[in-house]
């Protein structure tokens, strides 16, 4: 079972590695990446254990420890290319624009897709559907005179 270690210190090397996940099983390898620009750690790491029962032991006891002056975290390492996600980002097909559509059931495309408030910053007029305007609203709960805390009802002036 492979391994994915993060936050790792510059300065930890692979042999420290090895040794902190060597009391929880047999260890196949261990890989510390290095920027081929720079040529310092990228600050993770790779270690592969032999049985992936010793490995979810490792995760288990090692996830959120501190390590050479870093809180690392384990986790089970997920291939780069294949499994798992793929892709990134947002828009992963379907329509473009992305975002959240106010109006999902109308097929107007020229709505940027983020509520299309552009009507109430570029000029004074409002719609008369626009949700933006609530002084018109009533609630039917609300009660007159009355304002509603978070912090509970007011106190009574009955004193």
């Amino acid at each position: 079972m492979k391994l994915f270690i993060g936050n790792l210190n510059p300065q930890t090397s692979e042999e420290s590695l090895k040794t902190l996940f060597s009391e929880f099983g047999d260890i196949v390898s261990v890989n510390v990446p290095v920027d081929s620009e720079t040529g310092l750690p990228r600050g993770f790491g790779f270690v592969e254990m032999a049985d992936k029962f010793e490995g979810f032991d490792a995760i288990d006891n090692i996830d959120g420890t501190y390590f050479e002056g870093q809180v690392i975290t384990v986790k089970e390492s997920r291939p780069k290319n294949g499994g798992g996600r793929s892709g990134g980002g947002f828009n992963r097909g379907g329509r473009s624009g992305g975002g959240f559509r106010r109006n999902s059931y109308s097929n107007d495309r020229s709505s940027s897709g983020y509520g299309d408030r552009r009507s109430s910053r570029d000029s004074n007029s409002r719609d008369s559907n626009s949700r933006d305007d609530r002084s018109s609203y009533q609630d039917p709960n609300r009660q007159p005179g009355r304002r509603f805390s978070p912090r509970g009802p007011r106190p009574s002036s009955d004193d």
